[in-house]
């Protein structure tokens, strides 16, 4: 089973090279998003320990670091609504 798993994220890895070196993704690009990166996370660590939540704590994984990425302060908004709603 993890041989399937190992060679989907192969393939699909290099699918995704291809993909951006087909539509010639600038290094502009690559920083851009590199900072926002950087910058999600910095706010969610910055959010969980200040103090400013009390009572929430939104866990820093992968999909919340990407949610707060792709919506910015409304992904923030988005992840506590749902830890709320679900939990």
């Amino acid at each position: 089973m993890k041989s399937i798993w190992m060679i989907s994220l192969i393939v699909s890895s290099l699918l995704l090279i291809v993909v951006a070196f087909r539509n010639r993704l600038t290094f502009q690009w690559v920083k851009r998003f590199t900072l926002h990166l950087i910058a999600a996370a910095a706010v969610l660590y910055l959010l969980n320990y200040s103090g400013l939540i009390s009572g929430y704590e939104v866990p820093m994984n992968p999909t919340t670091i990407g949610t707060v990425v792709l919506l910015g302060v409304p992904g923030i908004a988005l992840v506590l609504g749902l830890q709320t709603t679900l939990f």
